[in-house]
């Protein structure tokens, strides 16, 4: 084994797709090299050792805004002992404002952007020559034709115990500033029916859960609607062998031809994620986003109301122009079209992304450490920014969690934000904590806030105890994940 390619995975149930791309369009490499995937927060050392047990001459890493403080540790330490290994970058992390990064300076060489014919290419020269006399390398985009699909490496072992991403298409055509995807000129479709292909090559080896990281599933409705026959027909040949699909959608463009076959689909098998991100047509402006609001709110509704799908639905503060009573009226708007999660982010200066035109008028601030996260700008002060970090973590525990279906309507009330805002302060000042917070004791303290606010003790415990204090059975009729299964319960 020659060539190592490698990543830190935020979890071990993540698959990383984008080393077995680069593996699958190895070519004459192909069979000298290998994956090793790890997860953050292992020892460096034993990463070290472990990649070391393999006597690679080049290891490849795929640096992303969450691996990338310890992937850097990772190779200094390799480095350190093995400087005879040639270390090669790529991803996202890397592939812009390469010259002021530390870990660039560690590295031999950088692939910036697209990866699958340079990175084979570059790995060439550095073994055969001639030797690369530049350190980073603009990544070539193929034709999609000529990239090959990686679906036959995920392992048995990933079909049975991990996340399967799989993309029909690269790119996205929009704008928004505040996404890598802004500096897409398009989005590029792969050839749907060889697609579909390596889609039922893995369902015939038991993969049910399929997550589609395509930023605009919904863009060619053709597509949209033979990728949604494909699983259409898997469950009617084997309803009690259900499957489970992620889909990545564009709020205002819905069809009538897509909701046909959107309505097919039983409970447990669909989640869709939608960004809408800000109701504020200014924020929208400010930030290149072309929504039309009322065909988004329209959709959204109509999704909650005469589907099945789980509804995924993001929301950004932070934004340049948006105000915390701006924020505060989309948040109140979007969570009464009624979807099951809101998720609530916090926005973050990815490398490279054009929201940093907006710094001097809007007085952004931003962590310079990963995740790059806003801690204030002219609009929202720093104690306020930490005040929604906070509410968007509880948030994230208490009602995007399922573990309180029942008890969130009364625990918002009229004024959902506000509400929620307040319950928020309470919560951190009485436990000093945003995380690691038992369910049991959240269960308790959510029940002493309804009493504070003047629900009865009786009460409070009867609309708790329907919620099992946060324990839910597993819905094993379903492929989703358990917290999906959670809110189907519901």
């Amino acid at each position: 084994m020659t060539i190592l390619l490698s990543t830190l995975n935020a979890r071990y149930t993540h698959a990383s797709l984008g080393l077995r791309y680069l593996l699958a369009n190895m070519g004459a490499l192909k069979e000298q090299t290998r994956i090793q995937e790890f997860v953050i927060g292992a020892k460096t050392t034993e990463l070290v050792e472990r990649i070391l047990a393999h006597d690679p001459k080049i290891v490849g890493f795929g640096v992303y805004i969450w691996n990338v403080e310890e992937t850097a540790k990772l190779v200094a330490m390799l480095k350190r002992v093995a400087p005879h290994i040639v270390v090669v970058l790529g991803g996202p992390e890397v592939s812009h404002e390469t010259g002021e990064q530390a870990i660039v300076q560690l590295a031999d060489y950088v692939v910036t952007g697209w990866g699958d014919v340079t990175f084979p290419k570059l790995c060439g020269e550095i073994l055969h020559g001639p030797k690369p006399l530049m350190k980073v390398h603009a990544g070539v985009q193929p034709p999609m034709a000529d990239i090959a699909l990686p679906y036959s490496l995920y392992s048995d072992e990933d079909i049975a115990h991990r996340t399967l991403y799989v993309e029909a298409s690269r790119g996205c055509p929009f704008k928004c500033e505040f996404c890598l995807s802004a500096l897409d000129k398009t989005a590029w479709p792969f050839n749907i029916d060889g697609f579909l292909a390596e889609m039922d090559a893995l369902y015939a080896r038991g993969a049910r859960l399929f997550k589609f990281v395509d930023r605009t599933f919904n863009l060619n409705i053709k597509t949209s609607l033979k990728i949604m026959q494909f699983f259409l027909d898997k469950l009617a040949a084997h309803p009690d062998d259900p499957v489970y699909a992620h889909f990545e959608l564009v709020p205002d463009h819905l069809p009538d031809a897509l909701k046909e076959g959107i309505a097919k689909f039983p409970p447990g098998a669909l989640q869709f994620e939608i960004g809408i991100q800000s109701f504020n047509p200014v924020v929208q402006a400010n930030i290149s986003r072309k929504q039309d609001n009322q065909k988004a709110a329209d959709n959204i509704r109509w999704l909650c109301e005469h589907s099945h799908v789980h509804m995924h639905v993001d929301l950004i503060a932070g934004l340049p122009g948006e105000t915390v009573e701006s924020f505060a009226a989309g948040f109140d708007q979007l969570w009464a079209l009624g979807p099951h999660e809101i998720q609530f982010g916090i926005l973050k200066r990815l490398r490279g992304t054009p929201i940093i035109r907006h710094t001097q008028e809007f007085g952004l601030v931003f962590d310079p450490h990963p995740p790059y996260t806003i801690l204030a700008n002219r609009d929202i002060d720093f104690p306020t920014m930490q005040r929604l970090v906070r509410f968007a973590r509880y948030w994230d525990l208490v009602a995007n969690s399922g573990r309180f279906n029942h008890t969130i309507h009364a625990l918002l009330g009229e004024r959902p934000f506000d509400s929620f805002m307040a319950f928020s302060d309470w919560l951190y000042a009485n436990t000093d904590a945003t995380h690691r917070i038992a369910l049991d004791r959240l269960a308790a303290l959510v029940g002493r806030w309804l009493q504070q606010r003047g629900m009865g003790a009786d009460e409070a415990a009867q609309l708790l105890a329907r919620d099992g204090h946060g324990v839910r059975q597993k819905v094993t009729t379903t492929a989703a994940p358990q917290r999906q299964a959670r809110h189907l319960a519901a």
